[in-house]
């Protein structure tokens, strides 16, 4: 029990394996950057949306095409992602019969190096795409309106039963990988790593020299009497270099204040936070004349502002206070994203159903 309880806190000489608080802190890392990171950009969208709200519409996009160019230059340079970088380790190729010759410096092999990238940054984005269509979908499914025999409801009635079981299983899935891992029965902490063809270990002494030669070499390198071609490849090179270099650099000096602030913005100090930046109440809307010709409001009190008609179904808007048919309000508020009235920014969960004494 004590050889296996060692593998927990301390790695193997032999293949130099880093321990599970290792490798689950570097994972956690741009796990914790993303969330805080978002809430900046939302930050500046909301103080400005006309310049800043095309980042904020785009965020996923431009997030992973930086993460892509970020991922791509540690790998090819250091052998490792940027989270495992700042923690010392780098990848190491399974099944290599150099790996004890074989720098980090030297970066990932083609086939490895392009695996890694898939796993670090395309995986992740499909995943938070997914869980935003299933978020939308069963928001779609409290709210809208659809025929009892619906085809397409019943289709992604079942995919959104199923998800949670599929997520279940893609998180034990991990979580068993992890309990091979700190047993000492698994030389990967996490299957995409295996599925990569690598596994981490901690950086040696020469590894460090070798990237402190290479970058001290590469600033005094000069090349002389280059063909036009060459320049401009070396040119876009040193450019998406500088692009990567300069994330890794910004990112290195504020993670911990990105991180400081997605504990400052969890969920556990929502509600003070609320309490510190809520908007003042909305004075109420302004009554209109009822005998007046304002075409915005009918004279009967049980007609519809929208269809004109009698309602049915009355449902009321919590932002305003008017009431429609729902299914006229429904559809102008997922269009407009407003009251009809009164011009309210408003969504359809502030829709109420009313119900008559009679019912």
């Amino acid at each position: 029990m004590a050889e296996h309880g060692a593998h927990i806190t301390t790695a193997s000489v032999a293949d130099d394996q880093p321990s599970i608080f290792e490798v689950v802190a570097q994972d956690s890392l741009m796990t914790a950057v993303r969330p805080a990171l978002q809430h900046v950009v939302k930050v500046l969208a909301e103080s400005n949306p006309e310049h800043y709200g095309f980042f904020w519409r785009w965020f996923d996009e431009i997030f992973a095409l930086l993460d892509f160019l970020l991922q791509q230059h540690y790998l090819s340079k250091t052998s490792a992602s940027f989270s495992e970088n700042f923690y010392g380790l780098k990848r190491i190729v399974m099944g290599d019969s150099q790996k004890f010759l074989r720098l980090a410096s030297a970066g990932l092999p083609k086939k490895q190096l392009w695996k890694s990238v898939l796993f670090l940054v395309l995986l992740p984005y499909l995943k938070v795409k997914l869980e935003k269509l299933v978020s939308s979908l069963r928001e779609e499914d409290e709210y809208s309106i659809h025929p009892p025999s619906s085809h397409w409801k019943r289709f992604y009635r079942a995919f959104l039963a199923a998800y949670p079981f599929v997520n279940m299983a893609w998180e034990g899935w991990f979580l068993a990988q992890q309990l091979q891992y700190i047993l000492g029965k698994a030389q990967h902490h996490s299957p995409l790593l295996r599925l990569a063809g690598v596994r981490l270990g901690r950086l040696t002494v020469q590894d460090i020299q070798a990237m402190e030669h290479r970058l001290a070499g590469a600033s005094m390198m000069q090349q002389p009497g280059r063909s036009v071609n060459e320049k401009i490849k070396s040119a876009l090179k040193k450019a998406v270099g500088s692009v990567a270099l300069s994330l890794s650099t910004g990112l290195s000096v504020g993670v911990f204040f990105l991180q400081f602030l997605d504990w400052w913005y969890s969920s556990e100090n929502q509600e003070t936070i609320k309490s510190l930046t809520a908007l003042p109440t909305p004075p109420p809307p302004v009554h209109l004349d009822y005998n007046s010709d304002s075409p915005l409001l009918p004279k009967m009190k049980t007609v519809c502002p929208l269809c004109r008609k009698a309602r049915v179904n009355d449902t009321v808007l919590a932002t305003s206070g008017y009431v429609f048919c729902y299914r006229c309000v429904f559809n102008y508020v997922r269009s407009h994203q407003a009251c009809p009235i009164t011009g309210y920014p408003t969504e359809v969960q502030h829709l109420i159903k009313l119900y008559s004494p009679e019912n």
